[in-house]
């Protein structure tokens, strides 16, 4: 059966409708959650601790039906730990493989900034590749593989700040706020008299997709037309963070590869079969605020990324 974009649409609000069981707001970020899904990228959530990254992530997953992992991020974290090893059998003096819990749909990198640069990198392959190398041998991941990290932006003692070549992997680097007082009320009104951690089965959080489902549709967004100007359009927006002298690194060929990625998804999820640039607008800071580096005159100036950012969508001239 051959999945149309108004079933992705479906399936989508069938996806938001599980997940706001249990997560009170973030409306925004459970969109971005969704067309990075569709669009095959991984995310990066970043917010102060308590505001429901873990839990969201959880939550996710429960409702795509997807087999899920986590790895809680520590300082004494292996590479080997992530993606598991082949451990010798005295029984059958053979090797066999013993996966680690990178093996899985959906994986959940918890506080991902707190474990050194060697062990960040183990994810660089299956976050590129969809692959695990282990002693010469390569192990595929499922084809819907996606990773969900999380960091603590407060913290400066004990992390360790993620590479750009592993930062520039993520589509997304999503901020998560604080909630608005009535959003605050709501999530008291709803925790507040619950003894133990949250799970989403408790909220009645019901698998509404399967990886299955999840293919076709990613299928049928690949079908989303992306007009050659909108292509010029992007290549343009990418390139012109490397011209910035507020900035002394700029975005990467594979930005531009993903922001038509996710802006395909976007439309989709909007009821297009075609992407305009609104599209590319919504997602550029979400795509851009982590692979671009301020200079230091920029930083004694006290500008922020996301005006950055802004000024050079402003700036940019885009197709009518």
């Amino acid at each position: 059966m051959t999945m149309t974009l108004d079933d992705v649409r479906t399936l989508a609000a069938a996806i938001r409708t599980e997940v706001a069981k249990a997560i009170v707001g973030q409306e925004e970020t459970v969109d971005h959650l969704l067309v990075a899904l569709f669009a095959q990228g991984h995310v990066l959530l970043e917010g102060p601790p308590g505001t429901a990254k873990t839990f969201l992530a959880q939550s996710f997953a429960t409702a795509l039906g997807l087999d899920f992992g986590r790895i809680q991020f520590t300082p004494d974290l292996l590479p080997g730990d992530i993606l598991g090893s082949n451990l010798f059998n005295f029984q059958t003096s053979e090797f066999s493989l013993t996966r680690g819990p990178i093996f899985c749909d959906l994986l959940l990198a918890d506080e991902i900034n707190r474990t050194p640069p060697k062990t960040q990198a183990a994810l660089l392959e299956a976050m590129q590749e969809r692959s695990v190398t282990l002693d010469g041998e390569t192990h595929a991941l499922p084809a819907q593989f996606m990773v969900v990290a999380t960091q603590n932006p407060i913290e400066n003692q004990g992390v360790y700040p993620l590479p750009e070549a592993q930062l520039d992997r993520f589509l997304f680097k999503l901020l998560i706020p604080y909630p608005s007082a009535e959003e605050e009320a709501a999530i008291v009104t709803r925790f507040g008299d619950r003894q133990g951690p949250p799970r989403a089965a408790d909220f009645g959080v019901n698998a509404v997709a399967g990886a299955g489902q999840l293919a076709q549709a990613s299928a049928a967004i690949g079908g989303v037309t992306v007009a050659g100007e909108i292509i010029d359009y992007i290549v343009r927006l990418i390139r012109s963070t490397r011209q910035s002298a507020d900035l002394t690194t700029g975005a990467s060929p594979r930005a531009a590869v993903l922001m038509a990625n996710a802006a395909r998804a976007r439309a989709a999820l909007e009821g297009r079969d075609y992407v305009i640039p609104d599209d590319v607008k919504a997602l550029a800071t979400s795509v851009l605020r982590h692979r671009l580096v301020l200079s230091p005159a920029a930083e004694i100036e006290g500008r922020e990324m996301e005006m950055l950012v802004a000024d050079m969508v402003d700036a940019v001239e885009a197709p009518r």
